[in-house]
């Protein structure tokens, strides 16, 4: 087993209890499917590249915008689900939001330098019309915030009480 796992596999759910938290006590989306891995390469990749503030909450940020975008500009009022009809419209334009959305957020991390593998989850979730609004996305983005400045907080606390940063 990985050095560590026991740690990190903890950790995931340490980083998520805020927005987890947050989620429970507003009522609101702030705990979603692409907190997750985000949660998960922060608890085990913990100071590298991928892992940076600016990559984390940048490559959401970029995902949020272009879902919206995609989404309201191909199939507002839509949302995805378990069953459509055969070459429904409608699954078409969704299936094409999604498409959209997924290709500007490569394109836009990629251009920003915020390349966040989990955010190309987060435009999946608001150009499908799961959370489609700018309400939505505002709580998308607050909820990664804060599981970025656990993150933070967590590993200063722990650079300052063994004399070196997290995972070193």
């Amino acid at each position: 087993m990985r050095e560590g796992a026991a740690f990190s596999t903890l950790y995931v759910g340490v980083l998520l209890a805020v927005p987890g938290l947050l989620a429970w006590v507003t009522g609101q989306a702030l705990l979603f499917p692409s907190l997750g891995p985000s949660a998960f390469l922060l608890a085990t990749v913990r100071d590298g590249e991928v892992t940076a503030p600016r990559r984390v909450i940048g490559g959401h940020l970029v995902g949020i915008v272009t879902g919206l975008v995609a989404y309201h500009t191909i199939a507002p009022g839509l949302e995805v689900s378990t069953a459509a009809p055969m070459l429904a419209t409608t699954q078409l334009r969704l299936v094409a939001s999604g498409i959209v959305a997924a290709v500007l957020t490569s394109g836009g991390m990629l251009a920003t330098e915020t390349v966040h593998p989990p955010a190309c989850a987060t435009t999946l979730i608001v150009s499908l019309g799961l959370l489609p609004t700018v309400v939505d996305g505002a709580l998308i983005a607050v909820a990664v915030v804060a599981l970025v400045a656990v993150h933070e907080l967590v590993t200063a606390e722990r650079s300052l009480g063994d004399g070196g940063p997290l995972g070193r």
